[in-house]
């Protein structure tokens, strides 16, 4: 069985993180295993409060991982701290660490900058150049492509100013009232449009969580890095279709809408007794 390896923080509520990705991994047939940067108390309303692990304790957790069973792909999620950031960096080069997913998580759906500017200068010399691919929204491309991005040929020049800089492809997710559900993937000097259904649910949280998620679960089992990125959006499409609606504010999707078989059956449904 394939594995993967999700370094992000923890989501109580379960529908973004380590538990959103861990669902993700599962549905997409790898075996996932987590390092857990902060710990955080959140709902679909809001982020109560945040612990960070320390630098030397995800440490721990990567040589536990790496020397027991190898990640076959690697997401990285939100880290806030620079020196966590340095030790995922360090960590990845020591291992040879391969099929890297960063989802640069810097800017909030409302603008709201979630990391420092010490963070992202670290992020940007220590991290970014050790992905095979990253993941930005528009704001996140904003931020690493040092320029405003409204249009189509906007996210096109920022694809291709973040590819050359880090040397990696570069997934520019559409959203945030442009493209819809529309990315560009920029690989190698060439551009690819991935389309995708505008799905009527408020219930959005944790998407991006998910979709790299799932690209790094593709790339573990051996896909192409352009069916990783079509069959994430396949997957992250039936989630939100699935049309789940849970908690007070922006709630998460049905990571598991796609299970089915003797265990996911409810009380009543003719099920094995036990």
């Amino acid at each position: 069985m394939k594995t993967a390896l999700t370094i992000a923080g923890s989501d109580s509520s379960g529908g973004a993180g380590i538990q959103a990705d861990i669902k993700t991994m599962t549905a997409n047939g790898v075996y996932a295993m987590s390092a857990v940067t902060a710990l955080t108390a959140q709902n679909t309303t809001g982020v109560a409060g945040i612990m960070e692990s320390t630098p030397a304790f995800l440490k721990q957790q990567l040589d536990c991982i790496f020397t027991d069973i190898r990640p076959d792909a690697v997401k990285i999620g939100m880290v806030s701290s620079a020196d966590l950031i340095r030790v995922i960096a360090e960590k990845l080069t020591e291992y040879e660490a391969v099929n890297i997913v960063v989802d640069p998580v810097m800017v909030a759906t409302s603008g709201a900058k979630l990391i420092s500017d010490d963070a992202i200068s670290v992020l940007k010399a220590r991290l970014l150049g050790l992905a095979d691919v990253l993941t930005p929204n528009v704001p996140e491309a904003e931020v690493l492509a040092d320029m405003p991005v409204r249009t189509e040929e906007d996210m096109i020049q920022a694809a291709r100013a973040i590819s050359t800089a880090y040397g990696c492809a570069v997934l520019v997710k559409g959203g945030h009232h442009l493209n819809d559900a529309n990315d560009l993937l920029y690989r190698d000097g060439a551009c690819r449009w991935f389309y995708g259904e505008r799905i009527d649910n408020p219930n959005t949280h944790g998407t991006g969580c998910t979709l790299s998620s799932a690209i790094a679960s593709n790339l573990a089992k051996g896909y192409s890095l352009d069916d990783a990125v079509r069959r994430a959006k396949a997957y992250i499409s039936g989630a939100l279709s699935a049309m789940l609606d849970l908690g007070a504010g922006s709630g998460p999707m049905n990571h598991a809408f796609a299970i089915t078989g003797e265990f996911v059956k409810e009380a009543g449904e003719g099920g094995a007794q036990a």
